[in-house]
């Protein structure tokens, strides 16, 4: 009896939450450990689902970085990071292409389909979805020099035409959304995820983007987790070297969704079942959330 009355008491937690946020879209950037281990899919997928059916609407932005790296090997492609970021020749992006646009997206799409909701998979290229820019050069450390390389075709988001998204919410389905675009000439390029969902959240007024990785979210200097920062406590712990590492772009991302009108960031552990909902529908939550003040 004990534990139905826990169940409820969670329900009841929730009920503020289920009010405020229906109605409004949230994009949900899914990459990390979540991708790769099948439970976790499964568990992100009914989180989406129960997102719909309350009345919110989902938008989900997918990675695929370890499938992609796993392709190239089968084929005898070396890949090569700088930066962060995979360097794309032409050969690579046909790989890139085909597994994030097909294999992953189709694969997140079954998962969603099948657990009762109504998900299309596309990418920034549908629908003129997303026009790009080609990053001109990124800067490797070589010793103590700094050499410029040039990625290939690798892009930046440069502007963001949301009708095609907006059309599949308002026909209830899920979009997931493989983050590919294509700049003024038709040339496809690579984007990192992160900021790909970034500027489409912007672009679709979303009430929240949550970014899903591998650690809990944001530590402060002691080591603990921070559940809240405001826009200017990240930039002076960015300046502090607290936040380092993988984490700055991260953040970085964050920030300029909250400038360009994203009302709350989400940096939480896609590790954990169920994390986008024990985000957004509990008082505590799990992960980090920026906030513009």
């Amino acid at each position: 009896m004990q534990r139905l009355i826990d169940k409820a008491k969670v329900l009841i937690e929730a009920l503020p939450y289920l009010s405020k946020f229906r109605g409004r879209t949230i994009v949900i950037n899914f990459g990390g450990h979540a991708m790769e281990d099948p439970r976790l899919r499964e568990t992100f997928a009914q989180d989406v689902i129960l997102l719909k059916f309350v009345g919110i609407s989902p938008v989900v932005v997918h990675g695929g970085g370890p499938q992609i790296g796993h392709t190239l090997n089968k084929m005898g492609i070396r890949s090569r990071f700088v930066a962060g970021q995979r360097v794309t020749d032409d050969a690579t992006m046909d790989v890139v292409e085909m597994v994030l646009g097909g294999m992953v997206n189709k694969e997140i799409v079954r998962l969603i389909n099948r657990a009762g909701g109504r998900a299309v998979g596309i990418t920034g290229k549908d629908g003129k979805l997303v026009r790009a820019r080609k990053i001109p050069h990124l800067e490797e450390r070589n010793g103590g020099a700094t050499e410029l390389v040039d990625p290939g075709r690798v892009g930046e988001v440069e502007a963001v035409a949301p009708e095609i998204v907006e059309q599949l919410l308002g026909g209830d389905f899920i979009p997931v959304i493989a983050p590919i675009g294509a700049d003024g000439d038709g040339v496809t390029l690579n984007i990192n995820a992160d900021p790909f969902a970034a500027k489409l959240a912007a672009a679709l007024r979303a009430e929240k983007l949550v970014l899903l990785t591998d650690v809990e979210g944001v530590r402060g200097p002691g080591g603990e987790l921070l559940s809240t920062l405001t826009a200017e406590e990240a930039d002076g712990l960015v300046q502090d070297g607290v936040i380092e590492g993988g984490m700055i772009p991260k953040v970085a991302c964050g920030l300029d969704a909250l400038r360009e009108g994203v009302r709350k960031v989400h940096i939480i552990d896609g590790r954990l079942e169920h994390a986008v909902l024990l985000e957004i529908f509990t008082d505590q939550g799990i992960g980090t959330e920026l906030v513009v003040k």
